[in-house]
């Protein structure tokens, strides 16, 4: 304390006090403070310095001078001020108080350049709650923003009728706009335009929102298609949802004919119910719709990682976005973080699957369910699934499927710690009544879910069951069996079956069991509760399981079924039970000891039957020969009456929070869960296509989706017309299948659907295949035959008589 200076603090008129308490006295000196506890100065402090001040506050409360509400009504600040920086220097001592948690005072909540974003959404009507949802914050930022009315919206027009005059002048392109119809469209655009500003002109409604199209149409103001900087602009200062598709005319674009899923995907109503759900993503040239939408064409094209999109040019996959590049690596990472920050993935799934219900109900008399295990070889430790085609237990992710009688998926959910169909199949049976309503569906599923129990409770809940027997049945004799033959789903079938009624839960239970006989004498039951259907159809729904097997076959190949989309993790549930490992290594020892016993009793039973009754006549005489193995089997018997007597008094299942070492954690499900729903949409335009092109392709069962592939990765011709966009497709590989997709894009011309985000409407055409026999360009002419003479002619013996 020697060297330490005094402060000098001489009287003076301007010295002021304030008076704490009793015992504390804050003196002020122009820009000097200094504390003083009964008469003797303790601390002193420049008034510009925060820290010494907040450390006084603190000193005069820890040290019980003072109190909480006495300091802070001293110091001209709140109680919870004073128990925070205590809070703080308890914490991390002088250091932590400098720095400052939270928002700086006066900052606002939002961003400046969302400020424009905020005004058009509350001149729309959107309540405070939908707005702070939208863009990621607390509805207080929102209120203390805007207030109780809203903001009058700024105009913009200043900044866009230049750039909408040298769009009138640039006369080549195709979708020009003239400076009166920039200054209609951008306020509508932008939101940021007000009605009663007289420089911003009149506010005019587009034709579409007069017709009233749900869907909001944008348009772009930037002249080169190829080059979409004035809207990255707009994006940057927040004035920009998504940016709008546009096209230009090209001939030969590569992948253009994967544009002709697009019908599909639109009828699918992916685009309309995440509008709803998600709504906006934020201020952003990569919205929300353009980030749908490049997802969905990266399925079709397989590319079945984000990582890959490094392997494709970003220009020519922005072309088919109908913009000037398509979002790279990073972004789409991005926005599959933002969207799954919503956590409304699975309400997205619902929706879809109630819109599919809708479109295709007559499919839905049969559903599968099936549960696929996704292997995990990551670090973290996770719950243990058997994985089918290792056999062997492993960390793994369990996902249970539905799909219809077709083999196309309706629904997936996530299973928690990999349960097991039995438990699961109630909560699926839930998600499909509020899918299918009060119809009356047959549930087929495996052995995996057998549970006589459980075959009641899906019964009570007005379900009818599928499933193969599990375990070993009666054996029917073969005389008993009849073959039954018809023509189901257009193809013909024959079975060998048997029919009988069978119970179970001590008769309360009555079954119908259809027994199948194979070419090698293996008998196969299925167990039903229709009784109002043939045994063939019973026997050929139950085997089109497969069909759902095929499905994850073709997923995981196709689409990457098995791909982990992210690291993260979250945590689980801490009071779900797990198999106890002590009863477990328990079980592992009754085995082996019982194991021991068995060999001992048959080498003391060999002895007992090889014994020579001449010289050993009685038990006694035997038990005295052989006493050693009989005190070793006595021992052994007694090891596992010990070990069962020890493992009966240890429970079956514990609380994994008792059994784990750290924190209960499971991978996130969100972004699986997202992708998933994506891969499902594709699936299901592929299928939807595949129908269309039945009637027109022979060999559609066995070549169906591969003449998708080759149609989706073929080039096509782009010419842009005011309200069209004409896909006009390159020919493929064979005639019969140039013919084919002719006859689809008919099809496809009909539903007359506009590219999603414009006013275009998608036209389909295919150029004629190639006139086989025509010589290439600078070659020799082909010898035509010579016309046959009368005499070489064959008479015509297709014509009648």
């Amino acid at each position: 304390m020697s060297g330490q200076l005094a402060l000098q603090l001489p009287p003076s008129p301007s010295t002021a006090a304030v008076i704490i308490n009793s015992r504390c006295t804050l003196r002020i000196e122009r820009e000097q403070r200094v504390v003083v506890v009964a008469g003797l100065p303790v601390h002193h402090y420049s008034a510009e310095d925060s820290v010494a001040e907040a450390y006084a506050m603190v000193f005069l409360v820890d040290s019980g001078f003072a109190q909480q509400s006495e300091v802070a009504e001293a110091f001209g600040c709140t109680v919870r001020t004073v128990r925070r920086h205590q809070q703080r220097y308890a914490t991390g001592g002088m250091a932590a108080l400098a720095t400052r948690s939270g928002w700086r005072s006066g900052r606002r909540r939002i961003s400046t350049k969302r400020l424009h974003v905020v005004e058009r959404l509350k001149a729309e009507g959107l309540s405070n709650c939908e707005i702070a949802r939208r863009l990621g914050v607390s509805e207080k930022a929102i209120r203390k923003l805007v207030g109780p009315s809203p903001r009058p919206a700024q105009c913009v027009l200043p900044l866009t009728e230049q750039r909408a005059l040298a769009i009138a002048c640039t006369e080549s392109q195709p979708m020009a706009a003239t400076a009166e119809q920039a200054a209609v469209d951008v306020p509508v655009l932008y939101g940021t335009a007000d009605s009663s500003a007289g420089e911003c002109g009149p506010q005019q409604v587009s034709t579409a929102q007069q017709q009233g199209d749900a869907e909001q149409v944008s348009t772009s103001l930037d002249a080169d298609p190829s080059n979409r900087t004035f809207d990255r602009l707009l994006a940057c200062f927040g004035l920009l949802d998504d940016a709008a598709p546009v096209f230009e005319s090209g001939c030969a674009v590569r992948g253009a004919g994967v544009l002709f899923a697009i019908p599909l995907l639109v009828e699918s109503g992916i685009f309309r119910i995440s509008g709803k759900l998600y709504g906006e993503i934020g201020p952003a040239f990569y919205g929300l719709r353009t980030t749908l939408l490049t997802l969905l064409l990266m399925a079709l094209l397989r590319i079945k990682r984000p990582e890959h999109l490094k392997e494709r040019d970003p220009a020519m996959l922005g072309r088919l976005l109908g913009l000037d590049r398509a979002p790279e690596v990073k972004t789409v990472r991005r926005k599959l973080t933002r969207l799954a920050a919503y956590h409304r993935s699975e309400q997205l799934g619902s929706e879809l699957g109630r819109l599919r219900v809708e479109q295709r109900g007559q499919v839905m008399g049969f559903l599968y369910v099936d549960g696929h295990v996704r292997a995990y070889y990551g670090k973290h430790a996770l719950p243990k699934g058997y994985v089918t085609c290792r056999r062997l237990a492993m960390p793994a992710t369990t996902d249970y499927w539905v799909n219809d009688r077709s083999g196309d998926p309706l629904f997936v959910m996530t299973a928690q710690a990999n349960a097991g169909l039995t438990k699961m199949l109630t909560e699926v049976l839930g998600e499909i009544r509020s899918l299918v309503g009060q119809r009356r569906v047959t549930v087929v599923f495996d052995r995996g879910g057998w549970s006589p129990k459980l075959f009641q409770t899906i019964l009570d809940q007005d379900f009818d069951i599928l499933t193969y027997r599990k375990g070993k049945g009666r054996r029917i004799h073969e005389k008993r069996f009849v073959l039954r033959r018809t023509k189901l789903d257009g193809r013909w079938v024959s079975y060998h079956l048997h029919d009988q009624p069978v119970r179970f839960l001590k008769g309360k239970l009555r079954l119908r069991q259809v027994t199948r006989l194979t070419d090698n004498g293996h008998q196969t039951h299925v167990i039903t509760s229709r009784w109002n259907l043939r045994d063939i159809e019973v026997a050929y729904r139950m085997f089109e399981r497969w069909r759902q097997e095929n499905f994850f076959k073709y997923m995981r190949e196709e689409f990457l079924l098995d791909a982990l989309v992210d690291y993260q993790v979250e945590a689980d549930d801490p009071t779900r039970t797990v198999p106890n490992p002590q009863r477990r290594a328990l079980d592992k020892e009754v085995r082996a000891a019982r194991l021991e016993l068995t060999k001992l009793e048959q080498h003391y039973g060999a002895a007992a039957a090889d014994n020579p009754e001449h010289s050993r006549p009685t038990m006694r005489g035997f038990k005295i020969a052989h006493g050693k193995l009989g005190k070793e089997l006595r021992r052994v018997r007694q090891r596992v009456a010990t070990l069962v007597a020890k493992r009966r008094g240890i429970p079956r299942r514990v609380e994994v929070r008792d059994v784990s070492d750290g924190a209960v954690i499971k991978l996130a499900t969100e972004r699986k869960h997202l992708t998933n729903i994506i891969k499902m949409v594709a699936y299901q335009a592929e299928s939807d296509l595949v129908a269309l092109l039945g009637p027109h392709y022979a060999r559609l069962d066995d070549e169906g989706r591969t003449l998708l592939h080759e149609l989706f990765h073929a080039s096509a011709d782009l010419h842009l017309s005011e309200s069209e966009l004409r896909v006009t497709l390159c020919p493929l590989s064979s005639p019969h299948r140039t013919l084919a997709v002719e006859a689809l894009s008919e099809h496809l011309n009909e539903t007359a659907t506009m590219f999603p985000g414009s006013r275009l409407r998608l036209h389909f055409d295919v150029h004629p295949p190639p006139v086989r026999g025509l010589a290439f360009p600078g070659s020799r002419p082909a010898k035509q035959p010579a016309p046959p003479t009368p005499r070489q002619s064959k008479p015509d013996i297709s014509a009648p008589g």
